[in-house]
């Protein structure tokens, strides 16, 4: 199969929109990914996909910690400004969860130390050791066939 073929299929998974943010050399730094899943309860950990193009890779590996924030439906513009498809320089308004910056008001937030890190194709998976979670209440911004979407009710 192709490339195309591939990632039609793999779009046809309907998936939550995060950003992974982190802090290195005192710079908040993010990125949009939908590449997260939850791995283990006891103990807490998760599990991002970032690509070893991405200039998020060197950013975690120096600070060893990162956050995880699924967005709401309404943060559709956070999602393409780390994703750099919104170019001009917006402020973001970030807080503090376990002294990691997480996105605020996103539907769920989560810091994480590095716990284990897998070289896998083209992409690094860093396992995440869950330090602390925020939860709000709001809908999922959703990212189904290549397109933003939102749960119809």
């Amino acid at each position: 199969m192709d490339d195309q073929t591939f990632r039609q299929a793999m779009g046809k998974f309907a998936t939550g929109v995060t950003v992974i943010a982190t802090e290195a050399g005192g710079e908040i730094h993010g990125m949009t990914a939908n590449a997260f899943m939850s791995v283990s309860l006891d103990p807490k950990l998760i599990v991002v996909s970032i690509d070893k193009k991405s200039r998020m890779l060197e950013k975690i590996n120096e600070a060893q910690t990162f956050s995880v924030n699924f967005l709401r439906k309404e943060q559709i513009d956070y999602s393409k400004l780390f994703a750099g498809q919104i170019k001009e320089e917006r402020e973001i308004p970030f807080d503090r969860l376990h002294n990691l910056p997480v996105i605020e008001d996103a539907l769920v937030s989560i810091a994480c130390s590095v716990h284990n890190v897998h070289d896998e194709g083209d992409h690094i998976l860093f396992i995440g050791n869950v330090l602390d979670i925020t939860i709000n209440d709001g809908d999922p911004l959703l990212f189904y066939n290549g397109k933003y979407s939102q749960i119809k009710k």
